[in-house]
């Protein structure tokens, strides 16, 4: 869902192994811990980091009418017709991945990332240009298929942090992606049909009414093209074989060698469980809050339902701040641990919420379900967390970018799928009421006492515990 710098500060993670004999245990340099970031490679990244979210959710506000309208599909198959365009951008995503990623650890990180973001920039911009379902389908599969960039941006990250920098790095990282699912239906929404909501400044532009979903598209592919030229001057090559240029290279490990590396499959498993859970409530969750009380939901109105999603982004947002604190202190173990115990209880509150509208306590709904909102986003600490097990994992800097990849590929097929399944069981629930229409939540609850039992099993290498947990820790 990053940048790059000099040698002295792409490979900060790496400590100096030809000084090491084989009987020595790996430690940090004294000198890493204080190695600050390069925070204008660090924002360079998150610039760009910002384009994958903008790109996916900018259509948002106007699929269904562009389908309806541009394609002229009747509006009880629109829905449909949506879902299939999503899912197929998430399964060519899905195909591409690992591809990038093996191509990222071979050629650098750096090429793979420009051409990326020029691909989707060329793609979002012709999406809006689209007069058929299929034309919408074979653009955003073509956007789908530049999947690079989420890959490579993780990699640059790891690499121009340290051990003892990485919280800080990927708190950045997690808030620029915050931002770009903020900024993506902003855009979306506040641009299309632009000769009938701005007359005065697009009235005479016959383009924009030909094709009026189509300034939305082109400002989301200007977002990319400029994040492509910025990586292209600015930001520098972090893959520690392309910035040595002495001695032969080490012969890359398969993505097979990768997943069975000790610690790797475990990490895996344990963030494609937290990707199941996170992917299955945010597609039942709009739902949920607009279902009315009666069939199981909370009734809300459009304006309730802006008021808490706006609200659940901010607090996710603003939990980042103390991350890096909280990882200094309790280490990436002690946050999924902690996030493990409100998980569960965070979400069966929602069932919660719906008796309480049943019972008639409005008042009290509308005190407890803000504050349970605020303080049920800090779980989100739990994506942040994962990706530093997932860093401090992998068997060597140089498998950055496959292992990221290995995950964003499970992500992908599951993205794919979840979503489709998840909104199939509510509505059964909703229709038959078993256990009121709350049949959702007992499986969410379920998955989410899971990942409490889950995160036991946590490799000792990826608890990034404060002491001793420099990069040098990894097997080379």
């Amino acid at each position: 869902m990053s940048p790059s710098a000099e040698v002295s500060e792409t490979t900060p993670l790496l400590v100096d192994t030809e000084a090491r004999t084989a009987d020595e245990e790996p430690r940090a340099e004294p000198e890493d811990v204080e190695k600050p970031l390069p925070m204008g490679q660090i924002l360079l990244l998150c610039y760009a980091r910002l384009i994958d979210p903008i790109a996916f959710f900018s259509i948002f506000p106007f699929i269904n009418k562009m389908i309806n309208e541009q394609a002229g599909v009747p509006e009880t198959d629109v829905g449909f017709y949506a879902g299939l365009i999503e899912s197929l951008f998430s399964m060519t995503q899905m195909l591409v991945m690992i591809g990038y990623g093996r191509v990222a650890d071979r050629i650098g990180r750096k090429p793979v990332l420009v051409f990326s973001l020029c691909g989707v920039s060329v793609a979002s911009a012709m999406f809006g240009l689209s007069k058929t379902v299929w034309q919408m389908i074979l653009f955003r599969c073509l956007a789908g298929a530049f999947a690079g960039s989420v890959v490579t941006i993780r990699a640059m990250i790891t690499e121009n942090s340290t051990a003892q920098t990485q919280a800080k790095a990927f708190s950045f990282f997690s808030f620029a992606g915050n931002m770009g699912i903020f900024l993506g239906p902003v855009i979306g929404g506040s641009l299309s049909e632009p000769t009938i909501n701005y007359p005065s400044v697009f009235g005479h532009i016959g383009l924009f009414e030909t094709y009026p979903y189509l300034l939305p598209t082109l400002v989301t592919g200007c977002f990319s093209a400029s994040a492509a030229v910025l990586c292209t001057f600015f930001v520098r090559e972090t893959l520690e074989t392309k910035i040595k240029s002495s001695g032969p290279a080490t012969p890359p490990m398969t993505t097979w060698e990768v997943i069975r590396a000790p610690g790797v499959a475990v990490v895996l498993f344990i963030i494609s469980h937290v990707a199941l859970i996170a992917l299955g409530y945010t597609a039942i969750v709009p739902l949920f809050w607009f279902t009315s009380v009666d069939l199981g939901g909370l009734g809300f109105t459009p304006l309730q339902i802006s008021f808490f999603l706006g609200l659940a982004g901010l607090s996710q947002a603003l939990w980042l701040f103390p991350f890096p604190y909280l990882h200094r202190r309790y280490g990436t173990g002690g946050i999924l641990r902690g996030c493990s115990y409100i998980w569960p209880v965070f979400m069966a509150l929602n069932p919660i919420g719906n008796l309480m509208l049943k019972q008639g306590w409005t008042k009290t709904f509308w005190t407890l379900m803000p504050t349970v909102q605020v303080i049920g986003a800090s779980v989100s600490l739990i994506f942040t967390a994962m990706q530093l097990a997932l860093n401090d994992v992998a068997p060597s800097p140089n498998t950055l970018g496959t292992i990221n990849a290995i995950f964003l590929t499970m992500n992908s097929g599951l993205r794919a799928v979840i979503p489709g399944v998840f909104s199939s069981i509510f509505a059964v629930g909703a229709r038959t009421q078993v256990l009121g229409g709350e049949i959702i939540w007992v499986l969410i609850v379920s998955l989410a006492l899971g990942f409490g039992v889950a995160v036991r099993y946590l490799p000792e290498k990826a608890e990034g515990k404060a002491k001793g947990r420099d990069a040098g820790t990894r097997e080379e």
